[in-house]
């Protein structure tokens, strides 16, 4: 494959996905979700058990693309998260497993990225948040279904209410991820834990991921379709654009509750 925001290694097996876009913080714009897919297609197709997907550099993935979304109405924005929400359904119905090892900044989408995988570790740099609040928007790939989920409703809650940051170790005290490794552990413990799933039965453990799914786990693609129709309605309104505006202007938001 000829890819130009990710790295892709595949082993006996499993796979090594990184994100590789470390100057601009592994954000996620439309090129990046796009390429993703066609990824999840190839590693279907070479029955790959296990994937651990990280990012280059400091972040994990800072987040979507903020100056992209601030010239978007609410039609454009109403699609790109349609986008996200499908590919990152895509990964949690993909007959692998994915395990985010989560290095640094694991932001919006990125935090959403992170969501939509089936095992998370974090470096003990990792950093958390949905911050979408701040920006007049709401979770758009996926956040406002996968974290109450995870979490549970009233820490998810709070978390998007108010769009704080929290640590690691926030992170495994409400059981977001499950192990919390110094940075330089982070990778290795991630890809020991993908070759030891890589010698299980692909077939048995796509079965038992299904199963999960079907307990009430997972999201459906209606509540990812729902998600959009209001991350879009957020452009609809005065605040989600002077919201987008003010983070590219690198200045506070006026909201004006409009």
């Amino acid at each position: 494959m000829n890819l130009q925001c990710f790295n892709l290694e595949i082993q006996d097996g499993w796979a090594l996905l990184e994100m590789a876009r470390p100057e601009k913080l592994n954000v996620l714009d439309g090129n990046v979700l796009r390429e993703l897919e066609s990824i999840l297609e190839t590693l279907k197709a070479q029955k790959v058990k296990a994937v651990v997907l990280t990012g280059q550099g400091k972040a994990f993935a800072a987040g979507a693309d903020v100056a992209a979304m601030a010239e978007m109405d609410c039609h454009e924005a109403t699609l790109f998260s349609a986008l996200g929400n499908r590919v990152f359904q895509g990964i949690e119905d993909h007959p692998a497993v994915f395990i985010a090892a989560v290095n640094g900044y694991a932001l919006g989408g990125g935090c959403e990225l992170a969501l939509a995988c089936d095992l998370r570790i974090a470096s003990e740099q990792a950093t958390f948040g949905q911050p979408e609040i701040n920006l007049g928007i709401i979770p758009g790939f996926g956040g406002t279904q996968r974290l109450p989920r995870i979490v549970g409703t009233a820490r998810a809650k709070e978390w998007i209410f108010t769009g704080k940051r929290f640590s690691a170790q926030e992170a495994l005290n409400a059981g977001l991820v499950s192990r919390v490794l110094p940075p330089e552990q982070l990778v290795p413990e991630a890809r020991t834990l993908a070759e030891e799933l890589a010698k299980k039965s692909g077939p048995i453990l796509s079965l038992a991921k299904q199963a999960i799914a079907a307990s009430g786990t997972g999201v459906s693609s209606r509540h990812g379709e729902q998600e959009a129709e209001y991350f879009g309605k957020c452009l609809d309104t005065e605040d989600g654009p002077e919201g987008l505006k003010a983070f590219v202007e690198k200045r506070v938001p006026v909201f004006n509750d409009r």
